[in-house]
Formats: structure tokens, sequence, C-alpha cells
């Protein structure tokens, strides 16, 4: 197994918290949310491997991504941690409590279930490693070649962040032909024993508008975290702390304050 150094940001000082990012994301999509928690807590918002300013790697199986975690962690001098991750990031962060409890000291998990999910993102990966980037030098370019296969202008811009234009030429941030390689695994949620629980606090955080935490998901979630509560965000879809940040404060800022 390859293990990664990942790259982070950091902020604030205090207990630490590590925020790991969704699929086509990263740490920096985070910096609002981490600058507020900067005032009580130590936040390190990590680029997942083949994200961000992170280096690439082939595999995308969470025990690799979690690896990467504990090893980026550790190099920073952190044994033990609260960890706030959302959609791909967030089962990154429910592995890691359940296969390392003790490392894990608070789970929040942001608008994704212990449960696979549908395909859907993948025609994203499709729309963007079919653009041929020579001869692009504005962003506006590939905006426009996206626009039929991701009609949603805000989900365009998003992952547009992950396009970078140096000295005329033009590059995607992300590793798209691991993550489409490997996509099978970062939609499943690995089977695990009926022994395997955290029991630490743990709060879900779903998007009330979000499909990705439906109902009948709940007792997959008591299930194998049995401190867990559940809070829906109004008005808010899957990129909660996005849509709707100072409301995604109000549940998260309190909760990792709490006396353990």
């Amino acid at each position: 197994m390859m293990v990664i150094q990942l790259a982070a940001a950091e902020y604030g000082e205090g207990a630490p918290v590590a925020i790991l990012h969704g699929l086509f994301g990263s740490g920096r999509n985070w910096r609002s949310i981490a600058q507020q928690l900067a005032a009580q807590h130590r936040v390190l918002a990590f680029d997942l491997r083949n994200h961000g300013a992170s280096p690439w790697a082939n595999g995308m199986s969470y025990r690799e991504m979690i690896e990467d975690l504990r090893v980026s962690l550790l190099g920073r001098g952190v044994e033990r941690t609260a960890l706030l991750g959302h959609s791909m990031g967030g089962k990154v962060a429910m592995l890691a409590a359940l296969l390392h409890p003790v490392e894990v000291e608070r789970l929040i998990v942001v608008d994704i279930a212990p449960v696979p999910n549908p395909p859907t993102l993948l025609a994203y990966v499709r729309a963007m490693r079919g653009i041929d980037l020579r001869g692009v030098t504005r962003r506006s370019e590939v905006d426009s070649l996206l626009a039929a296969a991701i009609p949603n202008e805000a989900e365009r811009a998003f992952l547009l962040q992950n396009l970078v234009i140096e000295e005329g030429k033009a590059r995607w941030r992300l590793n798209l032909e691991a993550i489409e390689r490997e996509f099978p695994q970062i939609l499943g949620f690995p089977h695990l024993p009926d022994r395997v629980v955290y029991r630490g606090p743990t709060l879900f955080i779903a998007g009330a508008n979000s499909p990705y935490v439906r109902p009948n998901d709940e007792p997959a979630i008591q299930r194998l975290f049995p401190q867990a509560r559940v809070s829906r965000i109004a008005g808010a879809g899957h990129w909660v702390h996005a849509e709707q940040p100072q409301a995604f404060l109000r549940v998260a800022g309190p909760f990792l304050s709490e006396p353990g």
C-alpha cells in the first residue's frame, strides 16, 4: 500500500479538528468554515489523494485514504482528533472512526450515510476527461464545453475550481483517470463485522433537500454509530456547508466544543 503525506491548510490553535472534503473538492472549499472554527480549534483542512495540492496515486480505496490521513496527522503531531468529513471525505471519516476509534475524539459526517451511493457523478468525471485542454486559455471556454453534460451552473463552477491555467496551459488538479477507474470503490461502503462500532460522540449533518441521507439509512447509522444524532439543515442540498454556512456552523460549532 502506497501511503501519501497529504497537503493541508492549518488555522487556529486548540483541540484539533481535521476536515476532509468530498469528491472533486479540496481543503480550500472549507476555508471559510475552517477560519470560523479556528476561533476555538486547531483546524487542519486536508486535500485527499488525487485532489487539490496532494500527490496523485493509482489507488482510491478508503483504507488507503485512511492511512494517508493517519500518517499526515501524526506528521503534524496529532495523535487524536475530531474528524469532520463531507461526502467522500465523510466516508473516510466514518471508516477512520470505526477502524481506529481511539484516534477519533468525535465525528461529524456531512451529507453522506454508511451505504453505497448511485453512480450519478460518474458523468461529471467523463465530461471533464472528455475535454481537450490543448489551446484552452480561459476558464470560460471549459465552462461552455461542460454545459451540455453539466447544466447546473453552480456545479460547473465548483468543478472548475480544479482547473489550473499556468503559462498558457490548462490542466486539471484532479487525477481524473484514477478517480474514474476507482469509482466503484468511491461509491461503495465496505461491509464491516457486527462488532465494529464507533461509540464516540457523532453528529450527521444532512441537507434537507439532499437525497444522500434518507430516513431508511438511519438504521445503518445507528448500528455503526450508536451515539449518533442526525440534524437536517433547511434550504440545503448536498453542499450543506456552502449553501447554508451559518446554519451549518450553529450545529457543528457547539458539537465540536462539547465536553468529551
